[in-house]
């Protein structure tokens, strides 16, 4: 493991989904899991969301989009955190799925727009 970019992509991924969604995931590695919890930091967060080609905001437009047409609901309400925290507004967000309707499939959007509502939700029940 590279620990410069594994710290580089703990402090991205800190920022965008925020300390509690990162304190459970790491909190819950065990043997099993915490190469996965390694790869995840140092590679996605570290070498990917690190470099310089794209804005923060651009890289969850485009995770949105490519999250809702692989149907990965769990991953997509932590990128819809991560959306708004770096930028993008709820009307935004609506928009990428209403594009994944007609590109990626009607299903993967109604799939896509629920599990958003649920991760909006969960924000505003936390900022009452």
């Amino acid at each position: 493991m590279d620990k410069a970019m594994f710290d580089k992509g703990l402090e991205i991924r800190r920022a965008v989904l925020g300390d509690a969604y990162v304190d459970h995931a790491l909190a819950n590695a065990n043997p099993f899991n915490q190469p996965l919890q390694e790869l995840v930091t140092q590679y996605c967060w570290g070498e990917v969301w690190g470099r310089e080609g794209l804005a923060r905001r651009d890289r969850s437009l485009i995770n949105l989009a490519m999250i809702s047409v692989l149907n990965r609901p769990h991953e997509l309400k932590a990128h819809v955190r991560g959306a708004l925290n770096n930028g993008l507004s709820r009307e935004e967000i609506r928009e990428v799925l209403l594009q994944v309707a007609i590109y990626g499939g009607v299903p993967a959007a109604v799939d896509s727009f629920r599990a958003a509502n649920e991760a909006l939700a969960d924000i505003d029940a936390e900022q009452k």
